[in-house]
């Protein structure tokens, strides 16, 4: 198994080459988004273009929700984007946020940056930022923001605690996150944790519903709730590569996009620990 920088290492690479490719290039190869399935990326993707805010140029096709959609942004509220990609969430938040307002996307792959930072400038953007860093050390001081959103992006993530302790210490008392990511209601086959292409798609990186659930829990978060659930199905020509056909036969573990919602408390928690 790949170390914790090995790991980060195969997503940067990935993510900066997907970065340099329009959605209509990487629709071409990927599952979910043309007609073939020759890669994992997209297999999850939902439908942007009826939100307000949305811009084509921004839209890779690599989420795995709608976090923004239930995210419950009110004008001028701090919002923080943690993987931010080429903007596409940022965006849609903007819409809710207002001129107001301020969002900031946060991104350690520099092609995604760059490219976020050119669309944001293209459209006269001045309240979107986007920072390089790592979402388990984020480059923003504590309790700014009012809401996070993420979208597909934790499962790619080896230290989710880490993120989850830093979404706590930048949320203002009271703020809240919502947050799109693949979670498991089973194990995978050995083959597919090891896949490298398995773990940048964000699958193989994915932990099972119950843990990620309780790890927010632990991180001192209240009234965490589930928005949306929907089941993922890897096509059989990916799974192909790396399972017999009596494996793929036998059925897939459970795979699943979720939305999560939790909130902050305003008073009387000191942190992760402290609440049950």
């Amino acid at each position: 198994m790949p170390t914790e920088q090995e790991l980060k290492a195969i997503v940067r690479e990935k993510y900066g080459q997907i970065a340099l490719q329009d959605k209509e290039t990487n629709a071409a190869s990927c599952c979910g988004a043309g007609s073939c399935s020759s890669e994992v990326y997209n297999i999850m993707n939902e439908d942007y273009t009826a939100l307000d805010g949305y811009n084509p140029d921004a839209d890779l096709g690599l989420g795995c929700g709608l976090p923004t959609q239930f995210a419950n942004i009110k004008k001028g509220d701090v919002v923080i984007d943690l993987g931010s990609g080429a903007g596409n969430d940022c965006f849609i938040a903007r819409a809710e946020t207002g001129d107001t307002g301020k969002v900031i996307g946060i991104d350690f792959t520099e092609a995604m940056i760059s490219k976020a930072r050119q669309n944001a400038e293209a459209r006269g953007f001045n309240n979107v930022e986007f920072r390089m860093g790592d979402i388990e050390q984020m480059p923003v001081s504590s309790n700014v923001a009012d809401v996070v959103v993420s979208n597909c992006v934790l499962n790619l993530v080896p230290n989710k605690n880490g993120v989850f302790a830093e979404i706590f210490r930048v949320l203002k008392p009271g703020g809240h996150f919502s947050i799109s990511d693949v979670v498991l209601t089973g194990s995978l086959p050995p083959a597919l944790q090891a896949a490298a292409e398995m773990y940048a798609g964000c699958v193989a990186g994915a932990s099972r519903k119950d843990d990620y659930i309780n790890l927010i829990k632990a991180n001192g978060f209240r009234n965490v709730t589930i928005q949306k659930e929907k089941p993922i199905v890897i096509p059989e020509d990916i799974l192909s590569r790396y399972l017999s056909t009596e494996e793929i036969k036998s059925g897939q573990s459970g795979i699943y996009s979720i939305t999560v919602y939790a909130e902050k408390p305003v008073e009387g928690c000191c942190g992760p620990g402290c609440c049950s």
